[in-house]
């Protein structure tokens, strides 16, 4: 089996196998050779050098980097939302066409994209932002393959490792502090950030939300839109009302008693949002900023909206729900999304979990029964001593 991205394989007879690509035809389709040894670290050390050259380039491309993304974005805006077009385009004309929009196509070299993306690292761009600015270019370049025959030029050109920041989110004592300072200070400011904290709204959703979109009957309400304002020009953005993010992101979840019992006593016209009491919307920045000046009047600590969002994920893990039923609610394609990134512990909880592990041991080692004092006063020999 190959391993991942390197083209690498154990043959039938024994040796390894080590595949590079060393041109391209007359079409412009990449031609591959390959080099032999006894061992991977072999083939592998082989290769080295040679993925590291340019292969030569048979087929000309006398397109500019610049008349591909204008053919490119109009066929990206039939297929993506508006605001995902809206960010394509913001990326490509700050960052991309600034560096490459006058060369010719086939001019570039994987060096050179390494270089742009070491550049804009140094320029203080996290690695995440950096990373969607090469996806966007990669994206480009497979549209051009495809419709053109070009060579994929970036398909060897790395992301940035991205590290993911450990998310600060509120401890349950905190949480029930922020819980009773809401209720008792209620307003539609509050009921939103209940919302966000015991059904896992995001910020754009909830300000999003209309009084419509709530089923008294059913206990449910059902996320049919969200906020966000989107880049027009270089100097100009607008406040839009568009569909979620994704297919999942349009979801139906039960809502608690207590909070339906509040969304009742609060309910107003159904054409207006729920945040703002009118059809104007509010948008996500200034429910963050109220959201900010909630944490410091009760003197909690300042965390991130979409904290919200992560504490209810782990609290209904840890109160019983089944992974798939959470990912639904949280409106994610898979389970993979909320376990690795909406799920967080705590030393109180790892504590909980290995006690869990006592009753079966003591079965096991039962003979012992050695007590916690003794283990902590038990004299622990060198190895000198065992010698």
């Amino acid at each position: 089996m190959a391993r991942r991205g390197e083209n690498i394989y154990k043959r039938k007879d024994g040796r390894w196998e080590g595949r590079y690509k060393s041109g391209f035809n007359g079409c412009g389709k990449a031609k591959y050779s390959s080099v032999y040894g006894h061992s991977y670290a072999e083939v592998r050390s082989k290769l080295v050098p040679l993925k590291a050259r340019d292969p030569v380039v048979q087929v000309t491309c006398r397109m500019t980097v610049k008349e591909l993304f204008s053919e490119w974005l109009p066929a990206a805006k039939l297929r993506v939302k508006s605001s995902t077009y809206a960010n394509y385009k913001m990326k490509v004309e700050k960052h991309i066409l600034p560096e490459f929009g006058g060369m010719r196509y086939d001019t570039l070299t994987v060096q050179m994209l390494n270089n742009f993306i070491q550049e804009k690292l140094y320029s203080g761009l996290s690695a995440k932002y950096v990373s969607d600015i090469i996806i966007v270019f990669k994206t480009m370049v497979k549209y051009s393959a495809k419709v053109h025959g070009f060579r994929n030029i970036l398909a060897d050109v790395e992301l940035p490792k991205v590290h993911r920041k450990d998310m600060s989110l509120l401890s349950p004592p905190q949480q029930r502090m922020l819980s009773n300072y809401l209720l008792h200070n209620l307003n539609p400011t509050s009921l939103c950030v209940l919302l966000s904290l015991y059904t896992g709204l995001r910020v754009g959703e909830v300000c999003g939300l209309m009084w419509r979109d709530i089923d008294f009957d059913k206990s449910i309400l059902t996320v049919r839109r969200t906020v966000q304002r989107i880049q027009n020009g270089t100097h100009s953005t607008s406040l839009i009302a568009d569909t979620p993010k994704s297919r999942t992101s349009q979801r139906s979840i039960p809502v608690p008693a207590f909070i339906m019992k509040l969304l009742w006593e609060s309910r107003s016209n159904d054409n207006c949002y729920i945040l703002s009491g009118s059809d104007h919307i509010i948008e996500p920045r200034t429910l963050q900023r109220r959201f900010k000046s909630i944490l410091k009047k009760v003197d909690l600590p300042s965390v991130n909206y979409h904290s919200l969002r992560h504490a209810f994920a782990t609290n209904c893990l840890q109160a019983g729900f089944d992974v798939k039923t959470l990912s639904e609610i949280l409106g994610h394609a898979s389970v993979e999304t909320t376990l690795n990134r909406y799920v967080h512990t705590s030393m109180e909880r790892k504590i909980a979990c290995m006690a869990l592990l006592e009753p079966a041991m003591s079965k096991v080692h039962s003979p012992s029964k050695l007590s916690s004092h003794t283990l902590r006063n038990m004299p622990i020999k060198r190895n000198s001593e065992r010698l």
